[in-house]
């Protein structure tokens, strides 16, 4: 039986009406009849149908003429023209207009119910379709990125900017946790583009055998084990983004077709010489500096050049502490929702040890960090003893480097307890460390201090 859906039915023959409303009727659906397109275009003023179904040849106006009216004003509603044996030409023709299917009369009550069930299951997907790309559009918008700190918000308004040139190279750099891949989605989401045309590819992850063929497809026989024709995810990201994640550790060997991609705006398939217009915008992350791997020869220093045009930087956790508070409850809203816990806040005591720890892990590290002390609270404040975090044992070295006079200020938070210069001294050896990607000689010369030191 079917849900009650409402289906309007346009005929000018009673007896067809008639005959109609008692299908429609037995199978549980709700049918109102009418003789005609502008009796139709009244009831349909007061909303609340389904599914229209019309007859094709009427006085006044016919199913086309009604259809196209119809249209205009409710585009997704399911739309079914009834025609005469010698018409089929014609409804054919009407369907490419917009109707979603056709009925031959002598009315057959089968084909009639199997067409209105599998039209009505369509649109209820249909609705439920738009529904989570609504979701989607909300959860990733830029509306859902918010700040206090003056760096972020120039990184956002960045990021606006560029919105609005969808075919524009972006290039994203942060550290791993800051949220490259969520930015990269609301510059694409406020670019007017559809969520499921978002493809996202991280570089690092996929072998380099496979990495060409999951970028650009292959055609059978293009290598061993290709027994068919697979579209890569250049297709999948036609007339959207695709988003290319960690694009420090492309293959040197792929770099070549990546700018040839940039620069043609066309690609081939693994195995074939069809060239295939690229119509999507590439967004790339990557917490390397480009720069100094291009000087290290891990990347080529053309391809650089062709992603950097629209350079956006994500400022790390540890220096825009002000949004700590605001990201925690943020978060800790979609907890509750999806945990179905009151969690009513954070103690301060909790929010102190929040604010002082150095984040090496960013943004996704303070959501792991709620997500596990929502899943151990009671239900009550979430407090220090909730948080996988040493208390007052993490050291806050924050740098402010002036350009005007090449100063470096550190600021160190230690407890009482656990303060000493050797504590600060090997603090001091793991900044200089990550300054220079782990080269011991190089954080060496940063500190004007011998490599054994680091030893």
């Amino acid at each position: 039986m079917s849900g009650g859906q409402r289906i309007l039915v346009v005929d000018d023959k009673q007896s067809f009406r008639f005959m109609i409303k008692g299908y429609l009727d037995d199978a549980g659906y709700r049918a109102t009849c009418v003789p005609g397109a502008n009796e139709a275009l009244a009831e349909l003023e007061n909303g609340g149908f389904d599914l229209v179904l019309s007859d094709m040849v009427m006085p006044q106006m016919d199913g086309v003429a009604l259809l196209h009216r119809v249209r205009g004003r409710h585009p997704q509603l399911p739309f079914v023209l009834v025609t005469a044996h010698g018409s089929v030409d014609s409804a054919v023709a009407a369907m490419r207009e917009g109707a979603d299917d056709y009925l031959l009369k002598p009315l057959n009550r089968v084909e009639l119910l199997l067409v209105v069930k599998r039209l009505l299951e369509h649109a209820q997907l249909r609705v439920s379709y738009d529904r989570m790309l609504d979701c989607e559009r909300e959860k990733f918008s830029f509306q859902n990125i918010t700040s206090s700190s003056q760096a972020m918000k120039g990184t956002l308004a960045a990021a606006r900017q560029v919105a609005a040139s969808p075919r524009t190279t972006v290039a994203i750099y942060g550290e791993s946790g800051v949220g490259k891949e969520v930015l990269a989605q609301a510059i694409h989401i406020a670019s007017g583009e559809n969520m499921t045309s978002f493809v996202a590819v991280n570089c690092a992850a996929i072998p380099e055998t496979l990495l060409e063929s999951e970028l650009f497809g292959h055609v059978k026989g293009a290598f061993t084990g290709a027994d068919r024709e697979r579209e890569g995810k250049c297709s999948r990201a036609n007339g959207g983004t695709l988003f290319l994640d960690e694009i420090g550790d492309m293959p040197l060997s792929l770099q070549p077709k990546l700018l040839r991609l940039l620069e043609e705006r066309t690609y081939e398939k693994v195995g074939s010489d069809r060239k295939v217009t690229a119509d999507f915008r590439i967004i790339v992350a990557t917490h390397r500096n480009l720069d100094d791997c291009c000087q290290q020869g891990t990347f080529r220093l053309d391809l650089y050049h062709r992603l950097n045009i629209f350079p956006v930087t994500i400022p790390p956790l540890r220096e825009r502490r002000e949004d700590i508070p605001e990201l925690a409850e943020q978060f800790l809203g979609h907890f509750r929702q999806h945990q179905g816990k009151p969690l009513p806040g954070i103690s301060t005591a909790a929010l102190d040890l929040l604010m002082s720890h150095d984040w090496p892990g960013n943004v996704r590290e303070l959501r792991n960090q709620l997500e596990y002390a929502a899943i151990v609270s009671s239900g009550d404040l979430i407090r220090p003893e909730h948080l996988r975090l040493k208390q007052c044992s993490a050291v806050q070295c924050s740098t402010v480097l002036d350009p005007a006079q090449d100063r470096i200020a550190f600021s160190f938070n230690f407890s009482r307890a656990d303060f000493s210069l050797s504590a600060v001294t090997e603090q001091l050896l793991e900044w200089a460390l990550e300054q220079c990607d782990g080269n011991k000689s190089s954080a060496a010369r940063l500190l004007k201090a011998s490599r054994k030191l680091f030893y």
